[in-house]
């Protein structure tokens, strides 16, 4: 299992540059989403480095995490994106107390366990990026046994591989509720519309996705607030980075 504090780091890097290049120009061509990658880091503990080691993980620092971002993207970019996402979920998850701890613990250890991987479902056709303000048209309606899910997300990076969805979107109350639901990829009522064919970063498979009533249990609702109450901005959303044990490993990436 791949580990960043391994004597050969520089080599294993070096590795993945050459495995991840492999394949590169085909799936340009087809626009395919990456498998054969994402099996090979699956397999290798690559997608669970940023998982903390309380978790099994190996709780890399945010400069070897850019290392291997920067491997990945020299043989294939649009796994490194696809990576790029898994990585930074779970640096914010692990600092990130709102969530139900169970169902953070169960993201980690798929990560660990599965390589499974997640990523946000933010931007809509009508609102854009919530970035810019304004309230999600995705609503998520209550129910006695929890949330019921409808609604229609664009550029959903890695859709046909992710395992986790991170639904930005607000309840049916008055206030409504907004943030972020979790909801398993599986599900029920979830549509994967293949709409994504642009000239570049083909294989991200960034499709729209449809969520047609779509259940999951009330504690889904993993990180929330009132609308008219958000919670205060971060100053720093990451821990300090650390800095690898050779600094040169990643030096001519």
């Amino acid at each position: 299992m791949i580990h960043p504090e391994r004597d050969d780091w520089a080599r294993q890097l070096t590795a993945l540059r050459q495995q991840m290049a492999e394949q590169a120009a085909s799936l340009d061509a087809s626009g395919e989403f990456p498998w054969r990658n994402i099996d090979h880091l699956r397999a290798g503990g690559w997608l669970s480095l940023a998982v903390p080691p309380s978790c099994g993980g190996a709780g890399a620092s945010l400069a070897q995490l850019q290392q291997v971002i920067a491997a990945i993207a020299w043989g294939e970019p649009a796994t490194a994106l696809i990576v790029c996402m898994q990585y930074l979920h779970h640096l914010r998850l692990a600092e990130n107390d709102a969530w139900h701890a169970p169902l953070r613990q169960q993201v980690f250890h798929d990560a660990v366990e599965h390589g499974g991987l997640i990523n946000s479902l933010r931007v809509e056709p009508e609102l854009g990026s919530p970035a810019r303000g304004g309230l999600p048209d995705t609503v998520a309606t209550r129910r006695a046994e929890g949330w019921d899910i409808s609604g229609h997300k664009i550029y959903t990076t890695g859709i046909e591989g992710l395992r986790w969805l991170a639904v930005w979107a607000r309840s049916d109350d008055n206030p409504p509720l907004v943030g972020t639901w979790l909801v398993p990829g599986d599900s029920p009522g979830i549509t994967v519309v293949k709409s994504w064919d642009h000239a570049g970063m083909r294989a991200t498979g960034s499709h729209e996705v449809i969520f047609n009533h779509v259940r999951v249990a009330a504690e889904y609702a993993v990180d929330v607030w009132p609308a008219d109450a958000p919670p205060a901005a971060q100053a720093e959303p990451f821990s300090p980075v650390r800095q690898p044990a050779d600094s040169a490993a990643g030096g001519d990436l």
